[in-house]
């Protein structure tokens, strides 16, 4: 028979008695804190700092929207951005922001206003001639059924690094990662189903390397795609999300110059 001392108890009230414990934040050693029911509603609604640690130190405003935001707290960790230039950003400030650069991105090219969302996703879909040169094979075939279109997500430029046949994984900066792929929760990672512009179906592995307290975010199992399409180092990847759906879609730009035969 077990012992009482080996009774699962609340991570923050130390209740035992409570017949419903749920799963919490993630700790430092991998596990997830055990909470009753009580103390996991408020850290489902996203109070249990303001609840909880409303008197300990390392209270932030969010730049952006001014929200106070609990840094250096396990429990919020991962709900808010450093600045490069000094200061935080709350998660969902930083998924506003980079949306809206995204948008006003692609409004200079359409000329409509930033802010017509779905306006945009349209337009990419049906008037695929207002792209730059290079950029229409993204649009192309992404579907045959359906009136589906593709809201872009962003962009990365492929390094040295990324473009390496041998390795065949491009790294992904971390708020482009936390804001659009799926939340992996241990380094081993999950298998994404990409879609490319031809409707051909890839399967890509998503994880993290740990680094230093944080996560550096991959792409991996990409040498096949990068192969077929001859990507090298300064070709453009753009990612996608297929609405309606959902599902993840990769394009990409030629951008590097191709080196002269030898005479």
């Amino acid at each position: 028979m077990a012992s009482s001392s080996s009774k699962t108890s609340c991570f923050q009230c130390q209740d035992s008695t409570s017949n419903c414990f749920r799963d919490g934040w993630r700790l430092r050693n991998g596990e997830r804190a055990h909470l009753c029911y009580q103390c996991a509603c408020v850290y489902e609604e996203g109070r249990f700092c303001e609840t909880f640690h409303s008197n300990d130190d390392g209270w932030r405003d969010c730049e952006s929207c001014g929200k106070l935001v609990h840094c250096g707290c396990v429990v919020s960790f991962n709900q808010y951005f450093l600045l490069d230039f000094g200061g935080v950003i709350c998660r969902e400030c930083s998924k506003k922001n980079l949306k809206l650069a995204r948008n006003q991105r692609y409004a200079r090219e359409f000329q409509t206003d930033p802010t017509d969302v779905p306006d945009l996703a349209k337009r990419i879909q049906i008037e695929p001639h207002y792209w730059p040169d290079g950029t229409v094979m993204d649009i192309k075939c992404i579907s045959r059924t359906g009136k589906p279109f593709l809201n872009p997500l962003f962009e990365k430029s492929l390094t040295a690094s990324d473009a390496d046949m041998k390795l065949g994984r491009i790294v992904i900066p971390k708020r482009y990662a936390e804001a659009f792929f799926p939340e992996v929760c241990e380094p081993k990672g999950i298998m994404l189903n990409v879609l490319d512009m031809e409707s051909k179906e890839w399967e890509f592995l998503f994880r993290y390397w740990p680094n230093c307290g944080s996560k550096t975010y991959v792409l991996e199992g990409l040498r096949d795609f990068m192969i077929s399409h001859k990507l090298q180092a300064g070709d453009t990847v753009s990612f996608y999300s297929v609405e309606p759906g959902g599902k993840m879609a990769i394009g990409f730009r030629k951008n590097s110059v191709a080196k002269p035969p030898r005479q």
